[in-house]
């Protein structure tokens, strides 16, 4: 069913995306519990979908649990918890939140410095995706 549904994603078919995503989170949330990675997972996806709708708060909603639940889980620096940061920050930016979303993005973009070098490409990408997604710059060079 996730199969279908990240097909039905990935081709823009957002309603039928989000329909299945639901089914699989409240699926995974009563057999694996809340916090489980693969629940964080379906959550994040479903997220991902309220997103490219434009329905921020309940994209926001989401990405919040994910993010402090891989923090609680996993630790600040973790790769998959600063992908949940990511995530978050683009909501922000979305909503015009500019330092929240720029909190975000630096602490990911540090984090990834530290564990991967200077110029690692994720910490380039974020910060040019931002200039673009808002046509504003925002953080300062990695």
């Amino acid at each position: 069913m996730g199969n279908l549904a990240s097909t039905y994603w990935n081709q823009g078919r957002w309603k039928e995306a989000e329909s299945l995503e639901v089914h699989v989170m409240k699926a995974r949330k009563e057999t694996l519990g809340a916090n489980h990675p693969d629940t964080l997972t379906a959550m994040g996806n479903l997220a991902s979908t309220y997103r490219n709708q434009g329905r921020w708060k309940e994209a926001e909603s989401l990405f919040v649990h994910v993010m402090e639940a891989r923090k609680e889980t996993l630790g600040a620096s973790h790769t998959r918890t600063l992908t949940a940061m990511a995530n978050l920050a683009s909501i922000y930016w979305n909503q015009g939140r500019w330092k929240e979303a720029e909190s975000l993005d630096m602490h990911v973009m540090e984090a990834r410095k530290v564990a991967s070098g200077v110029n690692h490409q994720s910490g380039i990408n974020l910060q040019e995706s931002r200039k673009v997604e808002g046509g504003k710059e925002s953080g300062s060079a990695c």
